[in-house]
């Protein structure tokens, strides 16, 4: 079993240390998305829930009452 997985991560291992172009690729795309999500919690989840109510009880009541609550 510990062979079989030794041989999967060693397949893996040597195909990302073979690439040239890739390696740059993830590179890029891993910077993206952590300034994607670091812009994401700066502007867009500023802590609402902690600024609007005082203990988790009010948080969860407040939750529960919006994922449940039916709109027309």
């Amino acid at each position: 079993m510990f062979h079989n997985i030794s041989k999967i991560i060693q397949f893996y291992s040597q195909g990302f240390k073979s690439m040239t172009v890739c390696k740059t690729l993830w590179k890029v795309i891993i910077i993206k998305l952590a300034v994607m999500f670091l812009v994401l919690k700066i502007f867009f989840f500023q802590g609402y829930l902690d600024n609007k109510f005082d203990n988790d009880v009010q948080k969860y009541d407040y939750v529960i009452d919006q994922i449940t609550n039916i709109t027309n």
